[in-house]
Formats: structure tokens, C-alpha cells, sequence
């Protein structure tokens, strides 16, 4: 073999052995990114580097395979709904009340699950593992609940509070929350309620 041979295997060798962990990194960066959807940006923007961010996701996976996640029986899921309704129903006369019932029955559907529920952060990152798609909406309607507590919140507020509120929900139950009417026409929701 001559020494120029010699030196192109060399070279295509290193060259393979640089481009495995660069693949390797790419495989874990895009599985991150479909798991946790807009979550991982999100985590991206708030650490200090991308490297920092992931390790953040894979910890979150890490804890989150430590839980012990039950599904909810049929009964359960009925009652959710039937709560879910009722809070709907006593938005149109009492929004306040109806935003903060809908804050404890989100909270108290995460607990059912198996989540945590203690520290609100805490319960945030052992959700986006399974639900990052939904924790927006739960941010924005935990963010007009805390408007709500203090007085603050508008009516209009209020209304998209219940409809953030509501993805999550519907994202925990694993259904559409109210049940369609007979006739195909939906069922009057707070986001058909006019603003005051």
C-alpha cells in the first residue's frame, strides 16, 4: 500500500469517527424536539446553552419514568366531563368562580393521573414529557387564574382562561371534554360568551 493510500484511509477513518457523534447528537436533538415540541425552545431560550437545555429534557424524561401514570377508568372520565360541563355552565353567571374551578379541577385531574402536584414548576416539567403541546394554554390560564385571585382579570380574561384551561384538560382526559349535542350543533362554551 502506498503512503498516499495509507493516508486516505487514515483521513476517511477520522472522518467517519467526527461524523458518528455529530449523527449521535443530531438523533437526540431531534427526538427531544418532537417530544416536547415548542417546550424545547422554550427551554433552549431560558438556559444557558442548548447543551444546558437538553440535559433539562432528558432529566425531566428521567424523573418523569419515576412516576407511576394511571389511566383514568370510564367512570372517572364521565365525572371529569360532567365537572367540566358544570364549570362551563357557571361561567356565563360567575366567571371568577367558574376560572377558579376550573384551576382545581385541572389540578385535581393531574393528581388522579399520578402527576405531582405540589410546586408549580415541578408539576410544569413532569407534564411537558407527555403534554408539552398543551402547557402553554395551562401557563396562560395559570397566569390569568393568579389576575383572577387578585381581582385583575377581565371578563374577556377570564373566557380564554377556561379555554386554555380546557386544552390541558381535554389533553389529560385523552377526549373532547363536553359531549356534541343529538343535533351536530356544539354546545354553548365560554368561548361563545360574549365579553362584558
Amino acid at each position: 500500500m502506498s503512503p498516499i493510500e495509507v493516508v486516505l484511509i487514515v483521513l476517511v477513518v477520522l472522518a467517519v469517527a467526527a461524523a458518528v457523534p455529530a449523527i449521535w447528537v443530531a438523533s437526540r436533538r431531534r427526538a427531544l424536539r418532537s417530544r416536547f415540541g415548542p417546550e424545547y425552545d422554550r427551554v433552549v431560550a431560558e438556559q444557558q446553552s442548548r447543551s444546558a437545555a437538553e440535559h433539562e429534557l432528558r432529566e425531566r424524561e428521567r424523573r418523569h419514568a419515576e412516576l407511576t401514570l394511571t389511566p383514568l377508568s370510564a367512570e372517572s372520565r364521565q365525572r371529569y366531563a360532567a365537572d367540566w360541563e358544570e364549570i362551563q355552565a357557571r361561567f356565563v353567571d360567575s366567571p371568577a368562580e367558574a376560572v377558579g374551578a376550573a384551576d382545581e379541577l385541572v389540578t385535581r385531574l393531574i393528581a388522579e393521573r399520578g402527576y405531582p402536584i405540589g410546586e408549580y414548576d415541578d408539576q410544569l416539567a413532569h407534564l411537558s414529557v407527555e403534554h408539552a403541546r398543551t402547557l402553554t394554554h395551562y401557563r396562560d390560564a395559570h397566569e390569568i387564574q393568579l389576575r383572577n385571585e387578585r381581582g385583575e382579570a377581565s371578563t374577556e380574561q377570564l373566557r380564554q382562561a377556561v379555554v386554555h384551561y380546557r386544552e390541558l384538560f381535554a389533553d389529560l382526559l385523552g377526549e373532547e371534554p363536553v359531549r356534541q349535542p343529538s343535533d351536530g350543533t356544539r354546545p354553548d362554551t365560554p368561548q361563545d360568551v360574549p365579553s362584558r
